[in-house]
């Protein structure tokens, strides 16, 4: 019965558009508890995360202090809170909010995808915490990109008159006669 409902959620991200990726998952579950300093458990990837306890554990391994209180167990609900707090603290840690997951995306598996990119982003984000020296996950932020111009290639710039400043080579609406009437070929 279990795997039959596995597979079912499985089929159903697979028809949402949004797969799930097995390798990124790994990565992700190898960071945090690379962060934590702990052997990554055996089980399904948001099993582990389910509860919220993991996550506000590396939160607070990243920046000291910002989950208070970490449910270990209890109801649902209580377990959910876990992962609403810890959306708070990546949330004020710098983690863009459109890139935060929904609790019920991870609690009730609705888009695991997400619940990947937005550790993703929290990876990412440390990058901007030189306090943090912890493993990286995910790419390198491009940091400056200055680009210089001479005076001369400003100046060659705005003798260039372009579509959007309106010229359009001659073309114009004369002779179309107004809106609302029909156009006579």
């Amino acid at each position: 019965m279990l795997m039959k409902l596995q597979h079912e959620q499985q089929q159903h991200y697979k028809h949402r558009g949004n797969p799930r990726n097995k390798e990124q998952e790994q990565e992700v579950l190898n960071w945090i508890f690379e962060v934590l300093g702990e052997k990554v458990p055996a089980g399904q990837y948001e099993d582990i995360l389910k509860d919220g306890i993991v996550l506000c554990k590396l939160i607070n391994k990243m920046a000291p202090g910002s989950v208070k209180k970490i449910q270990e167990r209890g109801t649902n609900f209580q377990l959910m809170e876990n992962v609403q707090r810890f959306q708070a603290a990546i949330k004020k840690y710098g983690v863009p909010e459109e890139e935060i997951f929904q609790t019920a995306d991870l609690f009730e598996r609705r888009n695991i995808p997400q619940v990947t990119l937005c550790l993703y982003s929290l990876g990412r984000t440390t990058q901007h915490h030189p306090e943090y020296n912890g493993p990286t996950l995910g790419p390198k932020m491009a940091e400056k990109n200055v680009r210089e111009f001479t005076e001369e290639q400003l100046r060659a710039h705005n003798a260039e008159l372009n579509l959007q400043m309106g010229y359009n080579k001659g073309a114009s609406q004369s002779g179309h006669g107004g809106f609302g009437n029909t156009r006579h070929m």
